[in-house]
């Protein structure tokens, strides 16, 4: 991260606190992070619809709780830190209300992955989802941290409150495993 970021997080943290301009910067919030925030939930939980949901939820928990942000993490990382939590509470809820045991939530991902009209026909991509979608939870959380939001071990710790360590080594296994799926399924 540049220092001039570094410099927007603090001015934007600050206008945030600030109730005169804490709308004005809550708007800016939005702006900037939405996309990011959307491509997280969107990995976690498969389907359009439910992604939006989600980030909706993420900006309506951060601005009720805005006044509880000390600034201890970037500004990106609590957002984050929502995201997944909301995510994860999500997912709980879905395979509690199908009745999926962890083990199906697998099959069922993999439909939804083949049935998401959101996304490219690209084959490789669409198996690449579904090898994806048969990692347990956590190490699909760290894969497409790594993966796709390229982020780095560091931030993944502080959002996810797991050791650095720990974090390779999910990811570690979670890039065999996944090499795994495209050797059997070739």
């Amino acid at each position: 991260m540049s220092k001039d970021t570094n410099i927007d997080d603090i001015d934007l943290v600050a206008r945030l606190r600030e109730p005169s301009t804490c709308r004005d910067a809550f708007g800016e919030v939005i702006r900037i992070y939405s996309e990011p925030l959307y491509r997280q939930i969107r990995r976690m939980v498969q389907t359009h619809d439910d992604a939006n949901d989600l980030l909706q939820n993420t900006f309506l928990k951060a601005w009720q709780s805005i006044e509880n942000f000390r600034g201890d993490a970037k500004l990106s990382t609590w957002l984050h830190k929502i995201a997944i939590n909301e995510s994860i509470t999500f997912l709980e809820k879905e395979r509690k209300r199908l009745g999926l045991s962890i083990d199906d939530e697998e099959s069922h991902l993999v439909n939804l992955i083949e049935a998401d009209t959101y996304v490219d026909g690209d084959e490789l991509e669409r198996r690449l989802r579904e090898a994806i979608a048969t990692l347990p939870e956590k190490q699909r959380l760290v894969f497409n941290m790594r993966y796709y939001d390229e982020m780095k071990y560091e931030q993944m710790s502080e959002i996810l409150g797991t050791s650095v360590g720990a974090l390779k080594a999910s990811y570690h296994l979670a890039v065999k495993k996944i090499e795994q799926y495209f050797d059997e399924s070739d």
